[in-house]
């Protein structure tokens, strides 16, 4: 069985408006720092980490936790609370990749997985910065891949594929409303796929969740449920 220890930074919970507006982001670069040492520490003794899984983020809770019926204008964020997510959710990931590459290139083997969103959210409206920044760590993903493209460290998204019931989701959903939102474990198959060697040859894609089919082969499953990441406008790596 493959064993996958995911590593990454978990956000707090979100704090009351007046004080996420003003909250410094000294404990986010402290915090990033912490979770990549490590990382840093295993390649000291020549071991490596080898499967990364940037899933930590921060969402539109630390906007208002009316998102879901009162969309706020982008003029109307806070720029601290602009810049939080953005360093949370685009500079985090850039920092924990950072600080495990070394190790995976030197292993000739490595796995980068970003956890990202539904484009039509990333296009939703008032869902700034939350979805300018999944649309960044998209970015990330086609250009690293490309960056690390023959190098046996491959870089895929891999997406829910809808709404789903984690702590991003204000108390105020009824739990009637909940019922219908994807569970998170609903990545774990493709997760597990995309953080084995069965998928060596698969870069730069992302997968979506809830087209993965658990009655198929792997292989099958990850060519029907992927498509290229950066919204595949053109083709860029070779197949």
């Amino acid at each position: 069985h493959q064993q996958v220890k995911l590593h990454g930074l978990h956000a707090p919970a979100p704090r009351p408006k007046s004080e996420t507006m003003g909250l410094p982001l000294a404990d986010f670069y402290a915090a990033i720092s912490t979770t990549a040492a490590p990382i840093r520490g295993l390649q000291s003794h020549r071991r490596s980490q080898s499967i990364l899984v940037n899933n930590a983020a921060r969402g539109m809770r630390f906007v208002s936790d009316t998102f879901l019926t009162e969309p706020t204008k982008f003029w109307e964020v806070a720029p601290e609370t602009w810049r939080l997510v953005i360093d949370s959710n685009v500079t985090g990931p850039f920092l924990m990749a950072r600080a495990a590459v070394p190790g995976m290139l030197a292993r000739g083997w490595g796995r980068i997985i970003n956890i990202s969103m539904n484009q039509d959210t990333m296009r939703r409206r008032g869902f700034s910065p939350y979805g300018p920044s999944k649309a960044a760590l998209e970015s990330e993903t086609i250009i690293w891949a490309q960056d690390l493209q023959g190098t046996g460290v491959t870089v895929n998204a891999l997406v829910p594929g809808g709404v789903t019931d984690t702590g991003m989701i204000p108390p105020s959903v009824t739990d009637q409303v909940r019922a219908g939102f994807l569970r998170p474990e609903v990545i774990v198959p493709p997760l597990l796929w995309l953080a084995s060697k069965q998928s060596d040859d698969v870069t730069g894609r992302r997968l979506l969740a809830t087209k993965w089919r658990a009655d198929v082969p792997p292989s099958q499953a990850s060519k029907e449920a992927s498509d290229e990441a950066g919204w595949g406008i053109q083709t860029i790596l070779p197949r």
